[in-house]
């Protein structure tokens, strides 16, 4: 956990809201998984907020233990989700898992860009994405939760000088996931990540998911019957 999490204190378990739940059944599952998720990994701060999404997701409460948060991400993200900036995703089932109302942002997959740099360079289709959206990264939300070799350019790029404004990044499996993942803590960005060769596309889609509920929540416009 980072030394200044974002703490809501004793408020977060009466104002949590679940803006997907629009049946009775969907709305006592979502109740349900989350209070046993509070009961296991806290429910003190923002950043637990995210830890019991994320295991709910995996239906795995050891994956709180492997997320790592730097540099503040969840008002970042906040911020950021405020400033309208674009969220701009690796895959496409990143893309279509993240939630397209409560908020302004528009939702990119790297994938849609960058064609003529895979031909010219035989790199990988999100990594050329990236390379091609490189001008509408600044002040952006990237969401990584599949390709590591995306999240290794994207880095490189930071350190040519691009910031987004907050990384989720994720990507799962053996080769260079781990690598990428540790190099995104080094580059001082927020960042919300995980340690080793877990995550994928499930957490990344969960944390981002979390942080558009904390925006609704912080704008006011939860509807009705989503309260827990």
């Amino acid at each position: 956990m980072s030394k200044e999490s974002s703490h809501r204190g004793d408020t977060t378990a009466s104002t949590y809201i679940d803006p997907g739940a629009d049946t009775r059944e969907g709305y006592e599952i979502s109740k349900r998984s989350r209070t046993l998720a509070r009961s296991v990994v806290g429910n003190v701060t923002d950043e637990d907020r995210i830890r019991q999404r994320c295991s709910v997701a995996v239906g795995d409460f050891s994956m709180a233990g492997l997320l790592r948060f730097c540099h503040d991400p969840v008002p970042a993200a906040l911020a950021a989700l405020d400033a309208r900036a674009p969220v701009i995703t690796d895959i496409r089932m990143v893309q279509t898992g993240i939630r397209k109302s409560g908020h302004g942002s528009t939702v990119l997959c790297a994938l849609d860009y960058g064609a003529e740099i895979v031909q010219e360079r035989e790199i990988t289709r999100s990594s050329a994405g990236f390379l091609a959206l490189r001008g509408q990264l600044p002040g952006a939300i990237v969401v990584i939760g599949n390709a590591p070799s995306a999240l290794i350019s994207l880095c490189g790029m930071i350190g040519d000088g691009v910031r987004p404004a907050v990384v989720i990044g994720t990507p799962v499996g053996f080769v260079n996931a781990a690598e990428s993942k540790e190099l995104l803590r080094t580059t001082g960005i927020p960042s919300i990540s995980t340690e080793g060769t877990r995550g994928g596309t499930p957490v990344a889609v969960a944390a981002i998911n979390e942080c558009i509920t904390l925006f609704i929540e912080g704008s006011g416009h939860a509807g009705p019957g989503h309260r827990l």
